[in-house]
């Protein structure tokens, strides 16, 4: 009788952790992992980090799955330009995507050889030191790193091949009410508002990056244990996003 009560106890005990992890996930933090490099030099492929629920308000995709339980947002709030958000990518609300806002709602927004232009002001960029990083064929690659300074003051680096590459020339849009436009600080390696992405709807934001906690060099072997102290980027961890 005890054994039983004590196993009933155990699975409670379990069940009680799946429903306050599953609470916390959905309603204040949400780990993602980078999958891939169109967030350079901001988010390394290998990085881990948190995302806030509660920044923009709670929508369907807030929830596990996206289950649609309720349109729009509620305690609905708005992201401001130059914030790194996670969003569902709007052609199958599903794909988990993350960029930084550069347009918002009643903005114009165009491209001329590179250089970005917001409601036709020219965005200011300053050049630093070239950013190298490798390729996925193992490869040095070299880019031109720039400090670009969006309307309003806020400071974030991105990167160029150069500045006559497939999307370094859009024609102007004008961003609808209920819609953002995002980039990829890796100008030049990313999909976003430029290409496949288009206009992200307030409805499909999921939470602003905050920090990461882990990150690690997907590059080094994984079958090798006594690597593995190397493969971590001790730097990195705990990282405010900016």
């Amino acid at each position: 009788m005890e054994k039983e009560e004590s196993f009933v106890d155990t699975i409670k005990t379990v069940i009680y952790a799946i429903l306050i992890a599953m609470l916390i996930r959905t309603l204040w933090f949400e780990p993602f992992k980078i999958p891939s490099g169109s967030m350079y030099p901001t988010l390394f492929v290998g990085d881990y980090l948190f995302v806030s629920k509660y920044t923009y308000g709670y929508s369907r995709h807030s929830l596990p799955w996206s289950m649609p339980l309720f349109e729009g947002r509620i305690w609905s709030d708005v992201p401001q330009r130059g914030e790194v958000v996670v969003f569902k990518y709007p052609r199958d609300n599903r794909t988990d995507y993350i960029k930084r806002v550069i347009g918002m709602p009643g903005d114009k927004i165009k491209l001329k050889q590179g250089r970005l232009y917001i409601n036709g002001e020219l965005v200011k960029r300053e050049q630093i030191e070239d950013f190298v990083m490798r390729n996925d064929m193992g490869n040095a690659e070299r880019y031109r790193q720039y400090i670009e300074t969006l309307p309003g003051g806020t400071k974030h680096k991105i990167l160029e091949i150069s500045d006559y590459e497939y999307n370094d020339d859009f024609e102007e849009v004008e961003i609808p009410q209920g819609m953002y436009f995002m980039m990829g600080d890796n100008r030049d390696r990313s999909d976003d508002s430029r290409v496949n992405v288009g206009f992200v709807p307030v409805e499909n934001l999921v939470g602003k990056a905050r920090f990461l906690f882990f990150s690690h060099n997907v590059d080094e072997a994984w079958y090798k244990p006594w690597t593995w102290p190397k493969k971590i980027r001790w730097s990195r961890l705990f990282d405010k996003i900016k």
